[in-house]
């Protein structure tokens, strides 16, 4: 599709470029991103104009925000059948952003079968699989010939990512196996499912969380994978698709409460100036307070700065030395806990890497401060020795570097690790945050190091 060519036509009233590629297998996506790169109103009335079978394909690829705009324009009869259209998954998500009142509205445009899988499913917390699932799914059994199945999901199943596998269960419909699809094309069909079936299958429990998801289906690489309950009996099927979308709005929401900012509800061209600066000014705020405890340290050593004012010049590099191994350490915790390979029972083990991590670190910038001072000193760029000897004012950075860098890679580890104890996200250990505690304490370091060898 020419996206540019349509969207202009679409401004000027002409959606006839627009139908034309509507057999397109990437049609419903790329329709969705150019109505929401359109103004609302526009948007709005283009979706209103197209065909009821294309404004059920491309309705669940709208963010929330312009699905609610376009529902409240359309009559209840058109509500209604594009909601018991909608992919079991897609209408939870649809039923997600919308508060109680709207959700009792909306349920009583479904039919009866709709209307009870959707309230069944809403019960489950908000992060479970069951907000994923799709129950629109075909089984098998281990009895039919590979001619049945073939002829059975013809009949029954649609062109999805989950009719890559097809799921084995008893006459209980419980699950007994999953098969890949190209093993029924791959051999004769008169053999049986029994024949093909190798006794190993990968499921999810209809209680486990979306990021139990994730990592199964990193570490199986499946593509569409069922989920049971209890008793094992095949609820629905959980897609990639739709957990590579919970993964990349779990992992932006992290990347933006690391970056010290409250995470955004929608992208952020669509977030409001208004909403952009409430979301960014909280934590700013708190940053700006904890900041004030610097000066407060500074304050406090104010005889010390008076006595030896050299100290002054390394203050920079004492702060951001502090802070940047913080926020390294934060960063690997953080991510290492995602992944699943690190849980707060190994604070101890990380704990003594990082110790000798920190160590190693400030040793390594310990040394290069007091070379970079030492030569200073000889080629006669600057004169650190008016006050003191020179090689005191080298040995205080240097010393006061191993503390800091030392106390910037435990703080940046265990923050994490104690807000996951504590039920709490560990991405809101924000780098900021944590450069900001290590500035503080950092500069009360330097100072107890400098009045024990400056003799201050």
């Amino acid at each position: 599709m020419l996206v540019q060519d349509i969207r202009e036509k679409i401004l000027e009233g002409d959606l006839s470029e627009l139908l034309l590629h509507s057999k397109d297998e990437d049609y419903p996506a790329e329709v969705s991103k150019l109505l929401e790169s359109l103004p609302v109103e526009y948007a709005i009335n283009t979706f209103l104009a197209l065909p009821e079978s294309v404004q059920i394909s491309i309705f669940s690829f709208f963010d929330h925000v312009l699905q609610k705009a376009v529902m409240d324009e359309l009559p209840r009869p058109q509500i209604s059948v594009i909601l018991n259209n909608l992919e079991s998954n897609d209408r939870i998500a649809f039923f997600d952003t919308l508060d109680g009142v709207e959700v009792t509205e909306y349920l009583n445009l479904l039919n009866d079968k709709n209307r009870l899988a959707t309230y069944d499913l809403l019960g489950y917390p908000e992060k479970s699989v069951a907000r994923l699932i799709n129950t629109n799914f075909t089984t098998v059994q281990k009895e039919w010939t590979l001619g049945q199945a073939v002829e059975h999901l013809r009949r029954f199943y649609t062109d999805t990512p989950a009719a890559n596998v097809i799921f084995v269960v008893d006459n209980q419909g419980k699950l007994v196996d999953d098969i890949p699809i190209r093993r029924l094309v791959l051999n004769e069909h008169s053999r049986t499912i029994e024949d093909i079936m190798d006794g190993f299958y990968v499921k999810l429990d209809i209680q486990d969380s979306i990021d139990d998801a994730i990592q199964k289906f990193k570490e199986y690489d499946r593509v569409a994978i069922p989920v049971t309950n209890s008793n094992n009996v095949v609820m629905g099927v959980v897609t990639i698709d739709d957990v590579i979308d919970e993964a990349e709005e779990k992992d932006t929401k992290d990347m933006q409460q690391f970056g010290g900012l409250e995470s955004l509800d929608l992208p952020y061209v669509k977030t409001g100036f208004f909403t952009l600066i409430q979301k960014r000014a909280g934590w700013l705020i708190v940053l700006f307070f904890s900041e004030l405890l610097t000066a407060t340290a500074m304050q406090h050593f104010q005889i010390e700065l008076e006595k030896a004012v050299v100290l002054t010049m390394f203050l920079p590099l004492i702060m951001s030395s502090g802070g940047n191994s913080g926020s390294q350490a934060a960063t690997l915790i953080i991510r290492a806990m995602a992944l699943k390979e690190l849980s707060p029972r190994d604070w101890w083990y990380v704990m003594r890497r990082e110790i000798f991590s920190g160590l190693t670190l400030g040793v390594i910038l310990g040394i290069i401060g007091f070379i970079r001072i030492a030569i200073w000193q000889k080629v006669g760029w600057y004169n650190y020795g008016v006050d003191y000897n020179w090689q005191l004012v080298a040995l205080t950075v240097s010393i006061s570097l191993v503390g800091i860098v030392l106390w910037g890679t435990l703080s940046g580890s265990m923050i994490p690790i104690a807000l996951k104890r504590m039920k709490l996200d560990p991405a809101t250990s924000s780098a900021p945050f944590v450069a900001t505690l290590v500035d503080v304490t950092g500069l009360i370091i330097y100072f107890i190091v400098a009045a024990m060898i400056l003799k201050l």
